[in-house]
């Protein structure tokens, strides 16, 4: 009975490990669920298929465990994809685009970290901040990206 047990919970913590977190393409319905929970939306604005450092953050820190379990408890995750060689649909690319430019980003990787409403059918972003690629692996990227969500008060 034991040896049962044992296995089931191996099975049980391995399937929630392998869940993959929820990265929104649409940044519409990303306000929609952030404003619903609670919680700012991390913006990573990466060239998936030929940026080298976005590649290395996606490894180095976006596919651990740490990253996993930090971004699920604090943030919202908005993929804004800048391929050459992976098709997009026009309404993608075109949101993409224009969010580059509203956030004024020049180079990839960029994370931006904002709280935004829609009204009207405008959308108003609140910056909380930015950063890049960090340096010292999940662990040194997250205290980066912890001070940013919950700065301390002095």
């Amino acid at each position: 009975m034991k040896k049962i047990l044992l296995i089931v919970l191996f099975f049980s913590i391995s399937a929630m490990q392998a869940q993959d977190l929820k990265w929104y393409t649409d940044v519409r319905e990303a306000i929609t669920v952030s404003n619903k929970v609670q919680k700012p939306m991390l913006m990573f604005f990466t060239g998936s298929d030929w940026c080298g450092w976005c590649i290395r953050l996606q490894n180095e820190v976006l596919k651990t465990p740490e990253f996993k379990k930090w971004a699920q408890e604090n943030v919202i995750l908005v993929e804004l994809d800048y391929p050459r060689a992976v098709a997009q649909t026009p309404e993608i690319k075109s949101q993409n685009n224009e969010l580059q430019q509203a956030f004024g980003i020049q180079g990839f990787p960029t994370v931006f970290f904002t709280s935004a409403e829609s009204k009207d059918g405008r959308i108003n972003f609140k910056g909380l901040g930015k950063t890049g690629y960090v340096a010292g692996g999940p662990m040194a990227w997250l205290n980066v990206a912890e001070s940013i969500v919950h700065p301390k008060k002095i």
